[in-house]
């Protein structure tokens, strides 16, 4: 009797354990890698000079996609954003929509705090890392800075990238589904997300306005405040109360 007991009430933390250990210490260790990589390389200015012609320049930076993603490719996450405020001022009016307001006061916060503050603000705004365009090696006048090396702050806006991280906030909704347990939907969003934001950095790399680098940090901001911020809002008991766990 004794056993099963035991077995009932067993603590089920290895397994949330688990799921912390790949969702924030795997990609923790791939960011410190790249960084490392990036940092202690040439790979950065590598990487932009497939893109660069003595001549002319970044010579793709007004071809197509990479235009209509530079003035058109913020539209996705500003619709989930809208929808996530949406969800949240509902809630008076639409009884049905039960806890889902939650998950839009997530999506708001995510989009406000990530690809806003942290990136657009904090960061880009003062870390002061010339764009590549802006460096000696690409006809510009600056010195190039290695990944995290602070600039003057006004004399460079490379780090991190903002259109990147707003492409990267498409993984969004990983960040409250998969807790729930629905795991599809949330690695299909985790995937989306990456692939988009990835898309997005690769057009801005072309056009000559960040590094690969600067690229891999905006995943990284969004990537790591969501995943704070769906700890904090606790998604996974919500998915326990509705037996999705």
């Amino acid at each position: 009797m004794r056993v099963v007991d035991s077995i009932h009430h067993r603590d089920p933390s290895p397994g949330k354990k688990n799921w912390l250990i790949c969702v924030a210490v795997i990609p923790f260790i791939i960011l410190v890698l790249g960084t490392l990589l990036f940092r202690f390389s040439d790979l950065d200015v590598t990487i932009s000079r497939l893109f660069y012609i003595e001549d002319q320049g970044f010579y793709l930076k007004s071809t197509q996609p990479w235009l209509f993603l530079y003035r058109h490719g913020n539209v996705p996450g500003l619709l989930i954003g809208f929808f996530g405020l949406f969800l949240f001022l509902a809630r008076p009016i639409w009884k049905k929509i039960g806890s889902h307001w939650k998950t839009g006061v997530f999506l708001v916060l995510l989009l406000v705090l990530g690809p806003g503050l942290i990136v657009n603000t904090v960061f880009k705004r003062n870390w002061g890392r010339p764009r590549p365009i802006e460096i000696v090696a690409f006809g510009g006048e600056q010195a190039y800075r290695p990944v995290w090396q602070k600039g003057i702050a006004g004399q460079g806006k490379s780090f991190p990238s903002g259109h990147a991280s707003i492409g990267y906030y498409l993984m969004g909704p990983f960040f409250f589904l998969y807790p729930m347990g629905r795991k599809r939907w949330g690695l299909l969003f985790l995937m989306i997300g990456l692939a988009y934001g990835t898309t997005m950095g690769i057009g801005r790399i072309v056009q000559g306005a960040h590094f690969a680098s600067d690229v891999l940090w905006s995943a990284g901001f969004v990537y790591y405040t969501g995943l704070v911020l769906s700890i904090f809002f606790r998604f996974d008991r919500m998915g326990r109360k509705t037996g999705q766990l």
